[in-house]
């Protein structure tokens, strides 16, 4: 009889040993599966070497824009005169101490962080912004820059060595978001190389996307939110109500994607909306929709995969970068939070990507600077963390 209760014992413990394995095997086998089928997204890492320091006792004012060019070399313009630039501050170009310079407007850089050419402000033949904002690089070479001061109804256009080429609408025009002639404030510029148009987020005073020819720079098309003809009215917008039929403005950002689309910052409204080149709407989504006054959608940059997949918003009022799926538009998760840091933004407000997937922001009010974050592969969704990269 005790012999049959040892076995029985053994027995049952054997059966238990193999459920138990059973059990942990289905597990894991479950785990790997769901991590094997998780949603793959971009990861980064920032780069805090990048860019090399400046020449000549050099420093940014509130960095305003960010480009790259078929080469790989990034652009930035910056306020190099204006308040925020604390140029009363003692030894920043008061003759007090060694430090500080202000370096000109435009700033190139090659691929390793290393500054290749400077230039910019005012000159003959044109008219420099008031408030610099906003830029592009064109196939050729081309740097177009816009501004967003009192007066900037127009936008630059230079070679990449500063020479003035064009001109495009007539400064010191007022507000007019119907006008064919003049802009009002442009915050961002992007070009279609494909259809050799140039696309204006027209702006902070106009409330629209303008469209001109790169080439000559006439003027083709315009149009409002879900394609509507813009007002000039005044929009308020009020998280958890109706979202307004007119961009709520500014209007920062206008971005053509490569399989025909144009993504639109409403910034003021908390949304991106997508269009045909032709203005036709086809929808929107919003992004950190609780965020009111300066808002959440500053400027985008799309993933540099075939599909681009994936649009990193810029969003400078909760400062950080959000990775947001570009089909359905929902964001994935977030990259940096508040903070000085490198990984760290204050005031993010422009962004773009390399041909290599890096992407680079600047960052306006005492920001101050331009970081790069690499690219270092996807990994699965439930791997990802926000916060610093």
């Amino acid at each position: 009889m005790q012999l049959n209760k040892r076995s029985f014992l053994t027995a049952t413990l054997t059966l238990s040993l193999f459920v138990v394995l059973g059990v942990t095997q289905h597990y894991l086998q479950n785990s790997v599966t769901a991590a094997s089928n998780g949603r793959m997204v971009p990861h980064f890492e920032v780069d805090p070497f990048w860019p090399q320091p400046l020449p000549n006792a050099w420093i940014l004012g509130s960095t305003i824009g960010v480009a790259v060019d078929a080469r790989d070399h990034v652009y930035i313009v910056h306020r190099n005169d204006d308040g925020n630039f604390a140029t009363q501050e003692i030894g920043i170009d008061n003759g007090i101490a060694d430090c500080c310079a202000a370096a000109p407007p435009i700033l190139e850089f090659d691929a390793d962080g290393s500054l290749v050419n400077a230039w910019g402000g005012p000159g003959q033949g044109y008219t420099w912004p008031a408030s610099n904002h906003g830029m592009e690089i064109a196939p050729n070479g081309d740097v177009w820059i816009g501004g967003n001061g009192g007066g900037d109804s127009h936008v630059l256009v230079f070679t990449r060595d500063g020479q003035f080429v064009r001109e495009i609408g007539i400064p010191g025009e007022p507000v007019d978001s119907n006008s064919t002639t003049h802009f009002s404030r442009v915050a961002e510029i992007a070009i279609d190389a494909d259809a050799n148009e140039a696309y204006f987020a027209d702006g902070y005073g106009n409330k629209r996307v303008a469209v001109v020819d790169v080439a000559t720079g006439a003027f083709k098309r315009y149009w409002g939110a879900y394609g509507n003809r813009p007002s000039d009215d005044r929009v308020v917008y009020t998280p958890g109500e109706p979202l307004p039929q007119q961009f709520a403005g500014p209007v920062h950002c206008a971005e053509p994607s490569n399989d025909g689309l144009i993504y639109v910052c409403d910034r003021g409204a908390d949304r991106i909306q997508v269009f045909r080149p032709d203005g036709t709407y086809i929808k929107e989504a919003q992004v950190a929709p609780m965020t009111v006054g300066a808002g959440a959608t500053w400027d985008i940059a799309f993933s540099q995969d075939a599909g681009q997949e994936f649009i990193y918003v810029a969003d400078g009022s909760n400062m950080k970068v959000h990775v947001v799926h570009r089909d359905s538009l929902e964001v994935m998760y977030v990259i940096g939070e508040g903070g000085r840091q490198p990984g760290l933004f204050y005031g993010t407000h422009s962004i773009v990507s390399d041909s290599q997937g890096n992407f680079y922001t600047t960052e306006t009010y005492e920001g101050k600077r331009v970081q790069k974050f690499a690219y270092r592969g996807l990994r699965p969704l439930e791997q990802m963390r926000s916060g610093p990269a």
